[in-house]
């Protein structure tokens, strides 16, 4: 039987900050842990630390150090940096690991911690167990004669923003093209910006000032209204909408509808696919909508789905040779350009399909069309798990029957957050959203006791 993970969900460890396990002790005692883990089976001793822009990110950033050093490890710090930034930079210097300190879409009040190995993904389940089950002993800090130092890397976001130019042709210009950034007050707001213009296009930006408090509060990938409030107003050609911690992205188009992660998966296959350079299958996720699935299917591309998260569709990348996938949401894998999903990395990506082929978003997307889908999250207690319940599985059945087989139902409990997500796809918009709105209710009712 696999270890059930004490701490970690599906995304690292998350919570709100001030309740266990989000609090100053824990987070010195993880940084700890990590220290002795790294150091039991590797040679290298070289840690990065970086963060999203929320203000408990100065506290926890001190208690990983402090933990580190405590262990004998060596810190560098990049201060606000994307998440995918923090995993490339963490190959670049030949660190043993990399370390988010961030929440990704959540409001400030939360915080999390995520780690990346030396190559740049995310840890594997059993290194994380390994990292767990060396919390539970005591600590005990190294010699004073070999205490890890920190250093601050300064020059962290130019190196990040040369790397992300250079993920597309160089001939690759967005000269002409007319942009609306949104960095959700977040960790790309002093790199995005600065990526899309030194490429050649005109952008405008909104997100951009973030103050410790308001990261993702009404801007951002999960908030696009701004954006796309913003394209209209400025008659933009297009609107990037990136999360807190940046490694999603929803984009809006010149007519302000939301192209969602489903949709920009779409696209960057078909332009790889007419170079020939997409390999193996896309990747989904049981979330991803099925009208993706038809359309690449006509283009004779293979699709297969994972769990929901991003490490978990990385894992049926290199299970099946490809080289992309992603989810809904808009975390985007490029294998051929990086090692994780990256929302800047994904717009370029998009942006370079559009100027190749002279066609603007709202037809590059023309050739997927979404099934009906509705999802309704249902609050739960943490730690509750009520999917298997009889009386939710009989709700199931019953909305399954009513849809024959022309949809699906999908519940499942949320990695980051105490929800139960319930979602259901059809051919009929109606019928979903009376099933959805049925089987929630159930859902509810079992929650509440």
């Amino acid at each position: 039987m696999k270890q059930k993970r004490q701490f970690f969900g599906t995304d690292g460890i998350r919570g709100t900050v001030g309740i266990p396990p989000i609090t100053p002790d824990f987070i010195l005692k993880l940084g700890f842990a990590l220290g002795s883990v790294l150091k039991n089976g590797y040679s290298r001793n070289k840690v990065l630390i970086g963060k999203d822009t929320r203000i408990s990110g100065y506290m926890f950033e001190s208690a990983l150090q402090a933990g580190l050093s405590a262990a004998g490890m060596d810190i560098r710090l990049l201060g606000p940096m994307p998440t995918p930034a923090i995993a490339y930079l963490t190959r670049t210097f030949h660190a043993v690991a990399g370390i988010v300190i961030s929440a990704s879409h959540n409001s400030f009040q939360d915080n999390g911690i995520k780690f990346f190995s030396g190559e740049g993904s995310k840890l594997p389940d059993e290194v994380e167990l390994t990292i767990e089950a060396e919390m539970e002993k005591q600590m005990r800090t190294v010699a004073p004669d070999r205490l890890g130092k920190a250093e601050r890397i300064e020059d962290a976001a130019g190196r990040y923003i040369e790397f992300c130019k250079s993920t597309i042709p160089y001939d690759v210009s967005f000269k002409g093209l007319r942009i609306v950034v949104d960095c959700a007050h977040g960790a790309t707001y002093h790199v995005a910006p600065s990526v899309f213009r030194e490429l050649g296009a005109q952008v405008e930006t909104i997100g951009t000032q973030p103050n410790g408090l308001n990261i993702n509060a009404g801007y951002g990938a999960t908030q696009p209204q701004a954006l796309q409030t913003a394209v209209l107003y400025q008659n933009a050609d297009l609107g990037i909408a990136l999360d807190g911690d940046g490694d999603r992205v929803i984009m809006v188009d010149a007519k302000g509808e939301i192209v969602d992660g489903d949709e920009l998966l779409f696209i960057i296959a078909q332009a790889r696919h007419k170079v020939n350079t997409l390999q193996g299958c896309v990747v989904g996720t049981v979330m991803s909508n099925l009208g993706l699935e038809q359309a690449l299917e006509k283009k004779g591309i293979p699709f297969k789905r994972a769990a929901v998260g991003d490490r978990y569709v990385l894992e049926m990348l290199k299970e099946t040779g490809g080289n992309l996938g992603g989810e809904s949401s808009g975390h985007i894998i490029c294998l051929d350009r990086t090692t994780t999903g990256d929302g800047i990395i994904t717009a370029l990506q998009v942006l370079a399909a559009s100027v190749q082929t002279g066609l603007p978003l709202h037809i590059l997307k023309t050739g997927m069309h979404k099934c009906p889908q509705l999802m309704i999250n249902v609050p739960i207690t943490p730690g509750l798990d009520i999917i298997s319940q009889p009386s939710i599985q009989k709700a199931v059945t019953e909305v399954e029957q009513q849809l024959k087989n022309q949809g699906r139902v999908l519940l499942r409990k949320s990695g980051t957050e105490p929800l139960i997500r319930v979602m259901v796809e059809g051919t009929d918009m109606q019928k979903v959203e009376n099933a959805a709105h049925q089987l929630a209710e159930v859902v509810k009712v079992e929650a509440n006791g």
